[in-house]
């Protein structure tokens, strides 16, 4: 019987404030399989990097919190772990890149002492099998004199440098899963391409598992081989890369692929998706995104649309287009 490396059923991540809750996550579900990128594409605000932070157990506390659903991790819940347990998953089997390395580096830490840190957490080994691993960490994702780089300190690299450093930060314990944040936001076009590539390679090379989590989908035709597309704190539509490209099922899908620049556009004033992802702590009765649809009917303004089965493993929440 097949069973998902990862498997994310209802998750709800709230945060609580005096006078209301921000509905972040609103009963998200996924999958991934042992070797697969995936992807998470929505726009900023949507619950995409929430959604990461729960993975992991880094959810902000005490405001924030899992409200609801479960977390499935090799056959283990872990939303029911304490925090020892879930320390000993986090960095060991599942790790993560974030989405800016000069706030998630520690200025006043070489480079060496925080790749270091991570095996000290997780492995029990002699100084310098500590001082290889993390050379070989940097030699694997293209930092040049990595001994030499071992002694630096954040701000003595460059951006493309640093996030090559986070990424092998998340490798160096070889995990099952590596969850990347807009690893490629704060990089010239150049470096993100060097970026793409270098997770792509560590994935097939490792056979791992990659959540990639981005707003571009444009980006997702190069990584994934399926997709999930997030709006307000929920998946609207998912499938497999080639038939939400192909064929997408949902108004905000249909948005985010018009907008992708191309050849073909050249010229031409780009379409774009009038209004704004709603505040989670106030969102529209019905379907999330009718106050921003071209095709929203009386219904949609009352009921919380289901998934519909589109045929060929593509689901969408939009019953008027499907």
């Amino acid at each position: 019987m097949h069973s998902p490396l990862l498997t994310v059923e209802n998750l709800k991540i709230y945060f609580e404030k005096e006078d209301s809750v921000a509905k972040a996550v609103d009963g998200v579900d996924f999958e991934i399989d042992s070797g697969e990128t995936v992807c998470l594409v929505g726009e900023s605000g949507c619950g995409k990097t929430v959604t990461a932070l729960g993975l992991l157990g880094l959810v902000p506390q005490p405001q924030g919190r899992i409200k609801q659903g479960g977390i499935r991790f090799k056959g283990t819940e872990i939303t029911s772990l304490s925090r020892r347990d879930l320390e000993q998953i986090r960095g060991k089997q599942m790790s993560m890149v974030f989405q800016d390395p000069l706030t998630s580096l520690n200025p006043v830490l070489s480079i060496g002492e925080q790749i270091k840190e991570v095996l000290n957490i997780h492995e029990r080994l002699q100084t310098r099998e500590i001082n290889r691993r993390c050379i070989q960490a940097l030699q694997d994702v293209g930092i040049s004199n990595p001994q030499q780089r071992l002694g630096s300190y954040p701000h003595e690299l460059s951006g493309g440098q640093l996030q090559r450093v986070m990424i092998a930060m998340a490798m160096v314990c070889n995990p099952e899963l590596v969850i990347a944040d807009e690893p490629t936001t704060a990089l010239d076009v150049t470096i993100q391409a060097q970026i793409l590539n270098l997770l792509k390679s560590v994935q097939e090379q490792g056979h791992r598992s990659v959540l990639y989590i981005t707003h571009d989908l444009g980006v997702v035709a190069n990584v994934a081989k399926r997709v999930y597309v997030m709006y307000a704190g929920v998946v609207v539509e998912q499938g497999y890369v080639e038939n939400i490209f192909d064929n997408p099922r949902h108004p905000y899908t249909q948005g985010l692929l018009a907008s992708i620049p191309s050849m073909s556009k050249k010229g031409k004033k780009l379409p774009s998706i009038e209004g704004s992802v709603p505040d989670p702590a106030h969102k529209p009765e019905g379907c999330p995104f009718h106050p921003r649809c071209y095709a929203a009917r009386t219904y949609c303004r009352q009921e919380f649309p289901s998934m519909v089965d589109c045929g060929q493993k593509q689901k969408s929440r939009c019953p008027v287009i499907n």
